[in-house]
């Protein structure tokens, strides 16, 4: 063998090599590139308890309780189902109901979610595209299109 051909031979190797790895890191990452999952997702999913991911989608009016050291609970919903979050710490200034949200924690049990982060909308004419796709989809959320235009 030459050289030269010895040099190609590991280049493809090598190449191949980061090739499968790369696959394999895709494939494993494969359900958790999601920027949030809807309620109607988690049921469909049937995500296990302990499962930590994001969770999009509306307040539901009239959900909202606080309690004591700055416990809240309220649900979050879309057009196919409602999870109840529990969240400790100060929410966002303009979080309210019938607003559209995202919460980051994990899967108490089903269909309670603890949240460590919440998220909410920054003006009056933002949410995330996902969100307002999500939604859309499910006839639940009526927005002018300005919401996927402001995302981008």
């Amino acid at each position: 063998m030459t050289r030269k051909t010895r040099r190609l031979t590991l280049i493809a190797v090598a190449g191949g090599v980061l090739a499968v790895a790369l696959g394999l890191v895709l494939y494993a990452m494969n359900d958790t590139i999601v920027f949030f999952n809807s309620p109607a997702d988690v049921q469909a999913k049937n995500v296990q308890p302990g499962t930590r991911f994001r969770l999009g989608g509306l307040v539901k009016e009239g959900s909202l309780q606080r309690g004591d050291k700055q416990q809240v609970a309220f649900e979050v919903m879309d057009a196919k189902g409602s999870i109840l979050v529990h969240y400790q710490g100060l929410l966002p200034d303009l979080f309210r109901e019938g607003q559209g949200i995202v919460a980051e924690g994990h899967l108490e049990s089903p269909g309670v979610f603890r949240a460590d982060t919440v998220l909410a909308k920054h003006d009056e004419n933002y949410m995330p595209r996902e969100v307002a796709d999500a939604l859309r989809r499910q006839g639940h959320w009526q927005g002018e299109g300005k919401a996927s235009q402001q995302a981008e």
